[in-house]
């Protein structure tokens, strides 16, 4: 049986940094918040391929951009678009609700 997940508080959203990455600590999770024009995305800060800390990565838009070996996922869902990324980085459901950034876990 799957466990029932539930909203979460993240960040305001005026604590974000407009249209970069937020780095956020939430319990022993890392995170990294995206503000993208099409709206607020979250993942997982520790890049999947080498452990980097994608908040110090390059983002542009929505994509994100490894900052160990530049490989590059699209923050909408996780989705590598750039080697040496091949396999998906974690991304959480998430939404804004009055003036929160929320994730599903």
């Amino acid at each position: 049986m799957a466990r029932e997940k539930f909203w979460t508080d993240v960040i305001t959203v005026d604590q974000l940094e407009t249209g970069w990455v937020t780095p956020v600590t939430l319990g022993a999770r890392k995170l990294a918040v995206y503000d993208t024009p099409s709206g607020v995305y979250t993942s997982m800060a520790l890049c999947n391929h080498g452990g980097a800390d994608m908040c110090n990565g390059y983002f542009d838009g929505h994509v994100i951009e490894c900052p160990l070996h530049q490989g590059a996922f699209d923050v909408r869902d996780g989705k590598p678009v750039s080697p040496p990324a091949t396999r998906p980085m974690i991304t959480f459901e998430t939404r804004t609700k009055e003036g929160t950034v929320q994730i599903k876990i």
